[in-house]
């Protein structure tokens, strides 16, 4: 199994833009979609997202995706990180749907904080702190209780547009709906191996749309009653990419709400 969505080593190290995130969908308007695992390349459902419409996802220099929290902080996978203290080799980049764009913003790290129940099993996020605040931004609300961990969800990344593929320059978008517990769990999906508290499945069973390696630690959100967008997963894992009967899996934001605010406030953010 192909467990984390995330590029490492010299894979990361090769990309040439300011690195992460990205979906099984189109690729960028100017290319062909591509097929994916026997997918025909008509059901592969991701378009370009516009500029603006997402202004909080993030890119990560180390090969995950991540959403802005705060001016200062930004959510990821636990996964995408080696351990908490200071750090100041990754750099995050913001405000843009074009990797190459020239009004893209960066900003530097200067501390990571690594959920302290991280395990290769679970408990998979982690907060980065940025060396100067990113102003003008709008930043991601977090699901603090389970009501919005159901229903249709947005999905949206620079990573491979098919499993095995290249890195995206654009910002891609899909969605993707909720795959309840006990499905996802079943002989015919992942038998067992999802943590039903603290994990959620989202997908298609006929596959074609799905997250994909460089998408870790990106989010997974939706609408609230008030029509904001609210974060309820955290790119996790998977068996390959929009594969038939494998969905994504994602770290269920809202079972860690209490842990993430009281790690962000510790932070000053």
């Amino acid at each position: 199994m192909a467990r984390w969505r995330t590029l490492l080593g010299t894979a990361a190290a090769a990309l040439t833009v300011a690195t992460m995130g990205t979906l099984v969908s189109a690729a960028p308007a100017t290319a062909a979609p591509v097929g994916n695992g026997g997918v025909s390349p008509s059901v592969v459902g991701g378009t370009t997202a516009a500029q603006g419409e997402f202004p909080f996802m993030v890119r990560l220099s180390m090969g995950c995706g991540g959403s802005l929290y705060s001016p200062t902080l930004v959510l990821t996978a636990a996964h995408c990180v080696s351990r908490t203290g200071a750090n100041s080799s990754i750099t995050a980049t913001l405000g843009t749907v074009d990797l190459q764009s020239s009004s893209r913003i960066t900003r530097r790290s200067n501390y990571v904080y690594r959920a302290p129940g991280y395990s290769s099993s679970g408990h998979d996020w982690a907060l980065i702190r940025l060396a100067s605040p990113v102003t003008g931004l709008a930043t991601l609300n977090i699901a603090t209780n389970t009501t919005y961990d159901t229903g249709t969800f947005t999905i949206s990344g620079w990573g491979s547009s098919r499993e095995g593929g290249a890195q995206q320059r654009y910002l891609l978008k899909a969605t993707v709906p909720f795959v309840n517990d006990s499905t996802c769990n079943s002989s015919t999906m992942y038998n067992g191996q999802v943590s039903a508290a603290t994990e959620i499945c989202a997908g298609y069973t006929a596959g074609g749309v799905d997250t994909c390696q460089g998408d870790s630690g990106g989010p997974m959100f939706r609408r609230d009653d008030a029509n904001a967008w609210v974060q309820v997963g955290i790119v996790s894992w998977g068996d390959g990419c929009a594969r038939r009967n494998k969905p994504g899996v994602y770290a269920q934001v809202s079972y860690f709400a209490s842990a993430i605010q009281s790690a962000a406030s510790s932070l000053g953010g």
